[in-house]
């Protein structure tokens, strides 16, 4: 259904899948819905590609904060097979619409509680994506309170290391 929305000219397409929230039993959860949505996910980005619309469209996958990669231990229980939030350091992906595939931006410390090399703040995300939708990023402001606010704060960038 996304890949038809897009053939059909509409211009943003949201998907989502809820339940990503892994306090316990990530032995089980993880994997079943990694297994709903790798397949359909893949399919997306082959019909694109097939078709000629994925140098267009721009696909993201991401969530608002990533997991540690450490257990999470939790007062009162005997056993937590989970991971907590941990805003610092998380991963998400990006396919087509300019995006260079192939690479990985940025690194965190051995037990990925760090970012220790390119490190790409969220409003540097958004100065990209906005740039790759055509865009200033530094021209687009929203009025809030009285008051012009950028998306992209004061401090976001352009990524040109993103691009093919």
């Amino acid at each position: 259904m996304a890949r038809r929305l897009i053939e059909r000219g509409v211009r943003v397409v949201k998907l989502f899948h809820a339940s990503w929230d892994h306090h316990s039993r990530i032995n089980v959860e993880l994997p079943h819905n990694c297994a709903l949505v790798d397949q359909p996910i893949a399919a997306l980005i082959k019909d694109l590609k097939q078709r000629g619309l994925l140098e267009d469209t721009l696909v993201v996958c991401g969530s608002e904060f990533g997991r540690t990669a450490l257990g999470e231990n939790r007062p009162g229980y005997r056993v937590v097979t989970g991971r907590d939030h941990h805003p610092n350091a998380f991963s998400l992906w990006l396919a087509g619409g300019g995006i260079k595939g192939g690479q990985v931006i940025g690194e965190t410390d051995d037990i990925a509680w760090n970012v220790t090399k390119d490190p790409v703040h969220v409003h540097d995300l958004h100065a990209t994506m906005l740039h790759l939708f055509g865009f200033d990023h530094t021209q687009l402001t929203y009025r809030f309170r009285g008051r012009d606010f950028r998306l992209t704060d004061v401090a976001g960038e352009v990524m040109p290391k993103f691009f093919g």
